[in-house]
């Protein structure tokens, strides 16, 4: 009788850590600073056509998540992105692969850059409102911002690399033989 071989994990890879790290912060910090000049330069409430409508904008203090859902539990949303945030952290170390760590650093960017503005904007500490500014009518109902975007797009390579059969290590699953 043989042993069955031992699994071997893949090292961790460094630059794969700094990759989601540095791709975390940039969307965080720019996230941010557009905020801050949507607010300093967009009356909130008034449309601003940038390309006729195909990108309007127009800014909104946002209580709640998408589509402006459950206004009056903004705290639970500032609960739920701490723990992502802090889950996101945790699980990083287990990541080998660049997509990956790409898909990894938009989410964390985004949870911060929405969190950032429910721990910092009025009305107070875990309660304050997301500024989206962001209006496309032609693809979506709902006024956003960047951090929503980086969430949005995290979400689209997830789903990529599960139908392409990328594990976080970088490894790629066999096909399965057809039925």
């Amino acid at each position: 009788m043989t042993a069955a071989p031992r699994s071997v994990s893949t090292p961790v890879r460094p630059a794969v850590l700094v990759l989601l790290v540095v791709v975390a912060v940039a969307v965080a910090v720019v996230d941010q600073l557009v905020k801050a000049w949507a607010v300093a330069n967009l009356t909130e409430g008034v449309p601003v056509q940038v390309l006729g409508d195909l990108l309007i904008f127009r800014r909104v203090a946002n209580p709640g998540a998408a589509f402006s859902f459950a206004t009056g539990a903004t705290w639970v949303f500032s609960v739920i992105a701490v723990a992502v945030v802090v889950f996101l952290v945790w699980f990083a170390r287990r990541i080998r692969s660049v997509p990956w760590a790409v898909l990894f650093g938009l989410l964390l960017g985004g949870t911060i850059g929405n969190l950032t503005d429910r721990l910092t904007r009025a009305p107070g500490f875990g309660v304050g409102h997301v500024v989206d500014f962001i209006l496309v009518p032609w693809l979506l109902p709902a006024i956003f911002n960047l951090a929503d975007t980086a969430i949005v797009t995290s979400m689209c390579l997830f789903v990529l690399l599960t139908l392409l059969g990328r594990g976080i290590d970088g490894s790629k699953r066999p096909a399965r033989a057809s039925d």
